[in-house]
């Protein structure tokens, strides 16, 4: 038997994997960029915003000073990147863009590569974003048969701390090799390797992987790809 055929449950990332974040965010960024005048581009400013976003959740680690969730670690980086650009804000232009979480979108392939994985593999979200926050995604901008949705709330960590891969083995019920992590981060797919799953790299953005010992076990366009590659009908 293969490494892979002892995979039974996939744990998908959610932000920027299953959900779109830069085209769900696109409209209220253009329209914050337009009201001040500007040239940049929506996606030029999500750039610089998922960018800061990174370093705050790393210095959330690293810090070891309490964990405050994804939804504040996001907010932070906006205030770091607008104020970064000399672009003037007020609270109100925050709650507007920040309004952009609770209306993410799956990106087109997402739901049904979901469908076609979920007849071989059990299905199961394993996300940076808070309990409550999670749920309400599931619900209603990523509706699928997950049979569970951990979150590194419970951890008190984000990932890649190999804590989160750990925990989520443990609620999973799962050796960490009968697990698969799917994430279009390579960080993260390092992260899972490290803490014994395999892990699938779905190439999103036309990134190179990091170098690294701990190499993705499958590199897949999308979820459609990925589920052809895992021989899921």
């Amino acid at each position: 038997m293969n490494a892979l055929e002892r995979v039974h449950t996939l744990t998908f990332d959610a932000f920027g994997t299953v959900l779109d974040l830069g085209g769900s965010h696109a409209p209220r960024l253009a329209a914050f960029l337009e009201a001040r005048g500007t040239p940049m581009t929506a996606a030029a400013l999500w750039g610089r915003w998922r960018t800061r976003q990174r370093i705050e959740q790393y210095q959330d680690n690293q810090f070891s000073a309490g964990h405050y969730g994804y939804l504040d670690s996001t907010r932070r980086a906006l205030l770091y990147t607008l104020r970064s650009l000399k672009l003037p804000f007020d609270e109100a232009d925050i709650a507007g863009i920040m309004e952009g979480w609770q209306t993410l979108s799956p990106f087109p392939d997402a739901l049904a590569g979901l469908e076609r994985l979920r007849g071989r593999f059990k299905l199961a979200v394993l996300s940076n974003g808070e309990r409550d926050f999670l749920a309400y995604l599931v619900k209603h901008r990523m509706p699928a048969d997950f049979a569970a949705v951990i979150s590194v709330q419970d951890v008190g960590v984000f990932k890649p701390n190999p804590q989160v891969y750990r925990y989520a083995a443990r609620v999973l019920g799962a050796e960490p090799h009968e697990l698969m992590m799917v994430s279009a981060h390579s960080f993260d797919a390092v992260g899972a390797r490290m803490s014994g799953y395999r892990a699938a790299y779905v190439n999103r953005y036309d990134l190179p992987y990091d170098e690294t010992p701990y190499r993705a076990d499958v590199e897949a366009r999308d979820f459609l790809d990925l589920a052809t590659q895992l021989g899921c009908a």
